[in-house]
Order: C-alpha cells, then sequence, then structure tokens
C-alpha cells in the first residue's frame, strides 16, 4: 500500500540545469517571499519566521540562489579555495551541497579597489558556495528587509534607484515653502564598523548562518585576520544587512517630533518640515530651522547610531 503524499511537499528532481524550467522556479520563489512579506505586515512573526524556513530549504530558491552567483558581474571571482562554478553539472552539484547541517563559512579573500580620491576600498570576497549560501538567505530576508524599510531609503532597494533619492530631495526643497536647512550625514565606515552582537541580535534570519558569515574572517597574504565587527563590502546579503541597520532613523525622527503618516503616505503635524533621505549610508534631513538640525535631529541620529554601530561616523552641516 502506497502511503498518502498528498499533504506532502513535491519532490524536485532536475538531472539537467539547461532543461530547468525557470519561470516555474521564480514563480515558486516570488510565492513564499509574497507570504513572508505579508506574515510581517500583518504582525505574525512567528509564521514569517517558519516561512522563510521553508524557503531556504527549498530546491527551488537554491536553484535561484546559484543562478544568480554564476550569472552576476563576480562569477569569474574566486574565493580563497579558487573555485567557481562554471559548466551545468557544477552548478547542479553545488546546488545540492546548499545544506545547513555542517555548513562553516570559509574566510573572505581580502581585495582592493581603487576609489575616486585615490584611495583604497577593502572587499571581502566570500567563495563561490558562501555566495550561494547568503544569495538562499537573501531570497527570503528580503521580504523582511523591504516590508520593514523606512520609506526614504533608496540604497540598494529593489526598483529603487539613486534617481530616485535625487526626485525626492527636489520634492522637499524646490518649493517656495520647503525646508531651508540640511543636514548631510557621511557614516564613516558603515560597513566596518556593525556591531555583530546587534545584527545577530535583530535580524531576522537564521543566527547560527549570520554568525558563520561575521565571524569567517578574511584571508590576505595567507595570512588569517578575525573579524571582530562589520559586515564586509563584496558579500551579497551585505548591502541589505547595512540598511536594516540603519532603517529606523526615518520612524525615530518622526516619533521625536510628533509627525504622524496619514493613509496616503502624507505626513502630519510636521511644522519644522523634517524629512529624511537615504541612500545606503548617505543621508540628509531637512529643517526650516538651523537650531533644530544641530540641537535636536543630530544628537537623536547619534545616539541612534551609538546602538547599532562602533563609530558614529561624521555629521556635515550645509
Amino acid at each position: 500500500m502506497k502511503p498518502d503524499t498528498k499533504d506532502c511537499a513535491p519532490v524536485a528532481n532536475h538531472s539537467n540545469w539547461n532543461a530547468i524550467d525557470w519561470t516555474k522556479v521564480e514563480r515558486s520563489v516570488k510565492s513564499l517571499q509574497r507570504r513572508i512579506a505579508k506574515a510581517i505586515r500583518e504582525g505574525k512573526h512567528g509564521k514569517a519566521k517558519s516561512l522563510q524556513w521553508i524557503l531556504t530549504h527549498s530546491f527551488h530558491a537554491k536553484l535561484w540562489a546559484v543562478k544568480r552567483v554564476t550569472e552576476n558581474k563576480g562569477k569569474r571571482t574566486p574565493g580563497v579555495d579558487k573555485i567557481r562554478w562554471k559548466n551545468p553539472s557544477q552548478k547542479l552539484l553545488a546546488t545540492t551541497s546548499l545544506v545547513r547541517k555542517g555548513y562553516k563559512a570559509l574566510p573572505l579573500r581580502r581585495l582592493y579597489i581603487l576609489k575616486k580620491n585615490g584611495k583604497k576600498r577593502p572587499l571581502g570576497i566570500p567563495t563561490m558556495k558562501d555566495r550561494a549560501f547568503q544569495a538562499l538567505h537573501l531570497l527570503a530576508l528580503e521580504p523582511v528587509s523591504e516590508t520593514l524599510a523606512d520609506k526614504g531609503s533608496y540604497g540598494f532597494r529593489l526598483l529603487r534607484s539613486c534617481h530616485d533619492a535625487l526626485e525626492r530631495c527636489f520634492i522637499h526643497l524646490s518649493r517656495n515653502d520647503s525646508a531651508t536647512w540640511i543636514l548631510e550625514g557621511d557614516i564613516k565606515g558603515c560597513f566596518d564598523n556593525i556591531s555583530h552582537q546587534w545584527l545577530i541580535e535583530n535580524i531576522p534570519m537564521d543566527k547560527k548562518i549570520l554568525q558563520q558569515w561575521l565571524k569567517a574572517g578574511f584571508m590576505e597574504n595567507k595570512q588569517l585576520f578575525p573579524t571582530e565587527q562589520g559586515t564586509p563590502q563584496g558579500g551579497i546579503i551585505s548591502p541589505t544587512l547595512a540598511n536594516m541597520t540603519l532603517d529606523g532613523l526615518e520612524s525615530m525622527l518622526d516619533k521625536a517630533f510628533g509627525i504622524s503618516i496619514r493613509p496616503d503616505g502624507c505626513r502630519k503635524n510636521n511644522k519644522y518640515k523634517i524629512h529624511l533621505i537615504r541612500y545606503a549610508d548617505d543621508f540628509i534631513v531637512t529643517a526650516n530651522k538651523k537650531e533644530i538640525l544641530e540641537n535636536k535631529v543630530k544628537p537623536l541620529i547619534e545616539e541612534f547610531l551609538g546602538i547599532s554601530l562602533k563609530s558614529c561616523g561624521e555629521m556635515i552641516k550645509a
């Protein structure tokens, strides 16, 4: 007698990478992502956590994660193990290797890229397997981060760009009755100074996996260096972790100044014309009085950053 498998999840059986129905794979992944976002909106965090677990153990999600890391710009740059997934059989084998049990992240490969000012920016390059694991867990984290994100946040987000941030600046500064003062914030070494403890306690994802990435260290000149804080620039999930660290700035300012949000998105009781526009770790705050920015807004932001960052950064007023 055959067991009743009506309520069991369908078994994925793909033996040819080139024959995979990617439309079906994407539809399956996005369906779970929508359910996670819906659970977060409804405040059902336990249900969202369960759905995240299902997604990160889904074969379709693993296929999608491997597809991403083998088709993006960094596909030719290996990690410390020098391994690249180039042919279909390697990609398919890689998909089956994305198992939580026994997973251990390898150290990052340290590279440097030149900045416009002549300084070098350090990058931490994970191995292909670690990249795929990050891409997999990002699929489960992104619905949460996008649902909870500040409205004025534009950097490293889906369907948002630098041009959208510029448009928002224009909207809040171009009218005759617009704010006349700006506080410009530049968080010095944002990625490098995020508290690991804060991330572990506040990022809604698999804590064991997250800790593996944070404590992996990096290799430079054949020497291993530990990482005690920060999230490496170069990891697929790092921009989302940085965004989630800074999310809440907008609601903190709204609460401090008694600003409320109407159902249509307009801001009420905003007599000081406080608006936050943020692109990654750069942001501005507008106000109609210089004293408001210097004596109230700036101390509030520094206090907020001091909770999750080891360094508060530098504030520049213009």
